[in-house]
């Protein structure tokens, strides 16, 4: 049995130093679901400053004592940790709440008075960390008033810090003109642009699994790996994101941000040092290594599907354009899988597969590095056909950790191989506390660390390889959607873009 590292809290640190922090849309579901249990979680291992407190900003008709109340209700009812409810209830105590809408000076006035006259009150430095959990059509109004107002000014030691939720733009062009409308207002070093999944613990973990280890690296190129497949299925339908959803579909939802951070981190090279920018260089020279799809290129290259109606977990579910909110003959797509190649020294002939879709057979995230099989010439006589390739498969969730899939001899008098499997659980080991995925990324930015955020070159790379396929895709109508059964591992077109390769998914989950 694995030695377990006992650890007291599942975050460690010093605190934060002093800031408040003010959460646009504070009355949505990332709120209360996500960002106040993070918070609490971090509250309740003493890494967020003395006298934290954050200002809610929204549409919603609260006051601050009926915003307090709600705030209680929500730790209620998504902080389980015991410690960490304590700590919502009376962090609870402490929020401030402003309502009105986003392009109206007077709401943006009357917040800057009040973070002037609650650090003066509290003694803190002027620090703030300004958050859109807000639609992405407000990211540049917001941005625009707050520098009208001057609430992005720094002066002496005091910060002044944005974070910017995904997706950011919707395309190529309205990515390039959002970087612009907020480098108006906002220094690169200023702005945070989070994606919750670079908080998880197997991801972030990916540097030292790769720089840390001196049995990986020396193989971690194209000598020795035959491909690699990147999955991000969800078992749950659009559910009351129709509106968003429809808008947007899962290339755009899920490519240019997640699934490429997760491509980077395994691609990249070794970084300089563990300095934030010294990583994201790394990071981006991958992004801009990516080739680029050609548009005759796109059919055969990039698959998309609708789920239909079926059965998961023996519940029949609707077909995706019977959802709320959705148009009755919607062209969205709800599958993505397409063939990546990386065009450096490291990675040259090695493809990258990569999916993501809705009402899939399973909720999972994973990065499957499979090697190149090992000559058989020795064992042809007791084993029937080529040897089964070793297979590396880094768990991002639901069960974080790592697994190694190599053979040995099995039992008896015969010479058989058989597949085994040596499994790492951050669970089973480290006896970690499991948190949102947000704790990391918002103690970072209080902490000014910008690693696990996207830089503008970054997210420009994403969007030049995505803006070809979007294109194509716009001219060209679906065919035969849904042409997926919800409870499936998506459309027959996914199997056959690897099948053309000698290649199949890793479905056997």
């Amino acid at each position: 049995m694995a030695k377990s590292y006992e650890t007291t809290t599942a975050f460690q640190g010093k605190s934060a130093p002093a800031c408040i922090m003010v959460i646009f849309g504070a009355a949505g579901d990332l709120t209360k679901r996500l960002l106040l249990p993070a918070l609490c979680n971090l509250g309740s291992t003493g890494l967020l400053p003395q006298n934290f407190l954050f200002i809610g900003v929204a549409r919603n008709e609260h006051t601050t004592e009926s915003f307090r109340t709600y705030i209680e209700d929500c730790v209620k009812q998504f902080v389980n940790d015991e410690q960490a409810a304590k700590y919502g209830y009376e962090l609870a105590k402490r929020v401030d709440y402003i309502s009105g809408d986003f392009d109206d000076e007077k709401v943006f006035e009357r917040l800057k008075q009040l973070l002037e006259t609650t650090s003066k009150n509290l003694n803190l430095l002027p620090n703030y960390l300004f958050y859109m959990a807000t639609p992405p059509v407000f990211f540049g109004k917001i941005i625009e008033m707050i520098g009208h107002v001057g609430l992005n000014e720094e002066e002496g030691k005091n910060w002044r810090r944005v974070v910017i939720e995904k997706p950011f733009g919707h395309d190529l062009e309205s990515a390039l003109k959002l970087n612009t409308d907020i480098k108006n207002v906002l220094s690169e070093k200023q702005i945070y642009r989070i994606d919750h999944y670079l908080g998880k613990e197997t991801v972030q973990n990916l540097l030292v699994f790769r720089f840390a280890n001196g049995i990986f690296e020396p193989i971690w190129n194209r000598r020795y790996i035959d491909h690699v497949q990147i999955t991000v299925s969800e078992s749950l339908g659009v559910e009351l994101r129709g509106l968003y959803y429809d808008a947007t579909g899962a290339l755009r939802d899920m490519v240019p941000n997640h699934i490429f951070q997760l491509l980077s981190y395994i691609a990249m090279e070794p970084p300089i040092s563990l300095e934030a920018n010294a990583i994201r260089d790394e990071k981006a020279k991958v992004l801009r290594a990516l080739r680029e799809i050609a548009p005759e290129s796109v059919l055969s290259c990039c698959v998309r599907g609708q789920y239909g109606a079926g059965i998961i977990n023996n519940v029949s579910v609707p077909e995706y354009r019977a959802e709320k909110a959705v148009v009755p003959n919607s062209p969205t797509e709800t599958y993505v899988a397409m063939k990546l190649m990386i065009d450096n020294w490291r990675w040259e002939g090695v493809p990258f597969y990569i999916r993501t879709g809705k009402r899939l057979s399973n909720r999972l995230t994973e990065i499957a590095i499979q090697f190149k099989a090992a000559p058989s010439i020795m064992f042809e006589k007791s084993q029937s056909g080529l040897l089964n390739p070793n297979l590396l498969v880094v768990h991002v969730q639901p069960d974080e950790g790592i697994s190694i899939r190599f053979g040995a001899k099995v039992p008896g008098p015969v010479v058989r191989i058989g597949d085994v499997n040596m499994t790492f659980k951050y669970q089973d080991y480290f006896g970690a506390k499991p948190g949102t995925g947000y704790e990391t990324l918002l103690y970072d930015c209080m902490m000014g660390d910008g690693t696990l955020f996207q830089r503008d070159d970054m997210v420009i790379s994403a969007w030049r390889v995505v803006e070809p396929i979007l294109d194509v895709w716009n001219a060209l109508a679906p065919r035969q959607f849904p042409n997926y059964q919800s409870g499936t591992w998506g459309p027959k077109e996914a199997d056959v873009l690897l099948l053309r390769d000698g290649r199949k998914w890793r479905n056997s989950f």
